[in-house]
């Protein structure tokens, strides 16, 4: 009497596992793949057949022809996406206080012509530590160091940021933001001189 019961749980457990291990995940992914090709293959960008990146993963930029991302408080190098994170450094953490002027110094050294306030998010990590999104503010913040490097009239430049500026989310989430690696890839298309 007392096997049957025994018998009866590790069946439903061998039967849960198949179940929910093996057949949901296999029709959740089969079913993504036929809807939603990009989103479920990480939202890869290609140029020429490689794959360059994801729009959900930041990646550093440093050269001033480029928009540059918000900083990323990965290690041991910047925008790891296998250790996504925050610093947890807390707003009166004297060490978060030297990192926002040494990325404050950077910016300015990078584009000594601008004297207009700093944008926060060009100074401070995300959450993740890996946002592929600056605020508009941190687009135009970059918009005349970008067109003097590239040798580009700022306007044309400045109608690359508006065609890649998103929307809230569901129109009232967030804030309209501008996705860095995809402006890039639309300056890089456009072309320009760059020094």
């Amino acid at each position: 009497m007392r096997g049957k019961p025994v018998s009866r749980a590790i069946r439903m457990i061998v039967i849960l596992t198949v179940l929910t291990g093996l057949v949901y995940p296999f029709a959740i992914t089969g079913v993504a793949q036929l809807l939603f090709p990009l989103s479920a293959n990480g939202s890869l960008l290609t140029r020429n057949g490689t794959v360059i990146g994801s729009e959900l993963i930041g990646q550093p930029f440093t050269d001033p022809k480029y928009f540059w991302s918000r900083p990323s408080a990965t290690e041991p190098f910047s925008d790891n996406a296998a250790l996504s994170g925050a610093s947890n450094d807390a707003p009166t953490n004297p060490a978060l206080l030297q990192t926002i002027a040494r990325r404050a110094q950077e910016l300015r050294h990078a584009d000594p012509l601008n004297t207009a306030p700093i944008p926060v998010d060009l100074v401070t990590a995300s959450g993740s530590g890996l946002d592929p999104h600056i605020s508009i503010a941190s687009a135009l913040y970059q918009l005349p160091r970008v067109a003097r490097a590239r040798r580009l009239d700022p306007s044309i430049v400045r109608t690359l940021v508006d065609r890649c500026t998103e929307g809230r989310t569901f129109g009232l989430l967030g804030e309209p933001r501008v996705n860095v690696l995809q402006l890039n890839l639309a300056l890089d298309r456009l072309g320009g001189a760059p020094r």
